[in-house]
């Protein structure tokens, strides 16, 4: 469990890093995520052939995953679209609502009752996140966030729910190449209704995409499966909480937004932190006891 805990907490490291990217790259949001999980595809499908690891599964498996890997996709398109209609510090403390759907979602679909343990910790990143935001007046990045936040939620209880019965190598290549092929369909109409200048990234872009999909991509989600096979989904996203406070620092760094930094945002920060300390405390606790 110890391991778990130690990998679990290198991946929200990482993960801090992905919102940088989002302000790095020129690319719009849908464009972004689509050579993010085509560079992702390609770059792992070329290591596992290599290392003769490529497993194949049958085609309604391969379904399965990839619906998920759709899942996974359309939460980066709306997380990187809350990043670029506001900024970094907006986008990924939207992502600690996470915790507060999981805590409802999860019961749902798993068809259990819901903990009165973790609705409270829940309420408490809410409230966090009340506090950072209640006089800020970007909605549209707001909104988006948020959105993005219910379907990284959906997406770790599926992951979890399906990633049992394979490794998490496979899972991982099927999830980006579903992903891939599910916004291939979707990207034409959004597109039409959202349209760009160019499709082509250039030099730089195209450097940073790559580093995206190597470190913060096929690295992240490597360790992220891993962990889900030993630590909840709801523990997993509240821990998650922790990844504004990366990005944040390195946001203040490059793009200047201390601005965000008042003393509601100090407070609400304290807040989500707690939870994750008091949820992690739990696991740790009832762990012992068995």
């Amino acid at each position: 469990m110890k391991d778990a805990f130690i990998k679990l907490h290198i991946s929200i490291i990482l993960a801090g890093a992905t919102g940088i990217f989002g302000k790095l790259i020129s690319l719009n949001e849908a464009l972004l995520v689509w050579y993010r999980m085509m560079l992702a595809s390609l770059l792992f499908l070329l290591v596992l052939s290599v290392g003769k690891r490529l497993n194949r599964i049958s085609f309604g498996d391969a379904l399965r995953i990839g619906g998920v890997g759709l899942l996974l996709g359309l939460h980066w398109v709306f997380f990187y679209g809350s990043i670029k209609a506001s900024n970094v510090s907006i986008g990924v403390v939207c992502f600690s609502l996470v915790g507060f759907f999981t805590a409802f979602l999860e019961p749902l679909i798993n068809c259990h009752r819901v903990s009165f343990k973790e609705v409270v910790f829940s309420l408490l990143t809410l409230f966090g996140v009340v506090l950072i935001f209640h006089f800020d007046t970007r909605y549209l990045g707001i909104g988006l966030g948020i959105i993005s936040s219910a379907l990284a939620a959906l997406f770790t209880i599926t992951n979890k729910k399906i990633g049992n019965n394979y490794s998490t190598s496979t899972m991982l290549l099927y999830e980006m190449v579903g992903g891939f092929i599910g916004l291939s369909c979707i990207l034409p109409f959004y597109l039409r209704y959202f349209p760009v200048s160019t499709i082509v990234p250039g030099l730089l872009d195209f450097t940073y995409l790559l580093l995206l999909a190597s470190v913060c991509t096929i690295g992240l989600y490597l360790l992220q499966i891993q962990v889900l096979k030993k630590i909840s989904a709801f523990t997993v996203n509240l821990s998650y909480n922790l990844e504004p406070i990366y990005s944040i620092i390195l946001a203040m760094l490059l793009f200047s937004e201390a601005k965000e930094l008042n003393a509601a945002f100090y407070i609400g920060l304290g807040v989500i932190i707690l939870s994750v300390i008091l949820q992690t405390l739990s696991v740790i606790r009832s762990n012992k006891k068995i």
